[in-house]
């Protein structure tokens, strides 16, 4: 699961970072209101985490600029201002939920894991495709009585697509999502991960494969019964 984090106050941000990496979350930061929007509009992120107080757009700025493109990604906003009137002006510009500074390590990520219910895709614990199911809280891949542990890329590249089966995922959405949009990562590699994944599909006898569309990317497929 990827979270921004827009934050200009860099070792309130680096802390931040690392407390949510050491929780799994994959996690971008930006230091101002015009790279934080840059970033958003990627469209990549589970959650966004938004400073209020910041240089060249602020965060309530930034996050109705965001709305008005129709990103929809939940938007926690972080901030010194506590005063009520400056909680609705955030609510109402668009965020999903409002916690203010200083707050306590567990209280955030509390906040976070309910944004993230709230999503599509997490109202559930598990995505299924076929017979096929990914558990959302335990990186498994599972197929009637057989299941398989994932990597954490590979459980990223499966959650992804499971929430869009039958659609074709271009090669830099993949990318993009599981490895940030700002990263030296090469699409041909992508393929020995897809190889990964086939061979754990194969292992499982689910009639789910990745099925490759030239020039484009990958889609989840269900094999026909002679094919199995």
């Amino acid at each position: 699961m990827r979270i921004l984090l827009t934050e200009d106050e860099k070792s309130l941000s680096d802390a931040l970072c690392s407390i949510l990496r050491k929780q799994k979350y994959e996690v971008d930061a930006a230091y101002d209101g015009e790279e934080g929007l840059d970033f958003a509009l990627s469209g990549i992120y589970d959650v966004i985490l938004l400073d209020v107080m910041m240089p060249k757009l602020n965060g309530f700025e930034m996050l109705s600029a965001l709305r008005k493109k129709g990103v929809k990604t939940p938007v926690l906003m972080l901030t010194a201002l506590s005063q009520t009137h400056d909680k609705i002006k955030g609510l109402d510009a668009g965020a999903d939920d409002y916690l203010a500074k200083p707050f306590e390590t567990e209280e955030l990520l509390a906040r976070i894991r309910a944004l993230l219910r709230r999503n599509v895709g997490y109202a559930d614990k598990e995505l299924s495709f076929g017979d096929l199911t990914l558990s959302l809280t335990g990186y498994t891949l599972s197929s009637g009585e057989k299941s398989i542990k994932l990597s954490g890329k590979e459980y990223e590249i499966m959650r992804f697509m499971l929430q869009r089966p039958s659609f074709v995922a271009e090669k830099e959405e993949i990318i993009s999502k599981v490895w940030g949009w700002d990263n030296d990562f090469e699409s041909n590699n992508l393929e020995a991960y897809m190889s990964f994944l086939r061979k754990k599909l194969v292992f499982l006898q689910t009639k789910v494969t990745i099925s490759a569309v030239r020039g484009v990317g990958y889609q989840l497929t269900l094999k026909q019964e002679n094919e199995i």
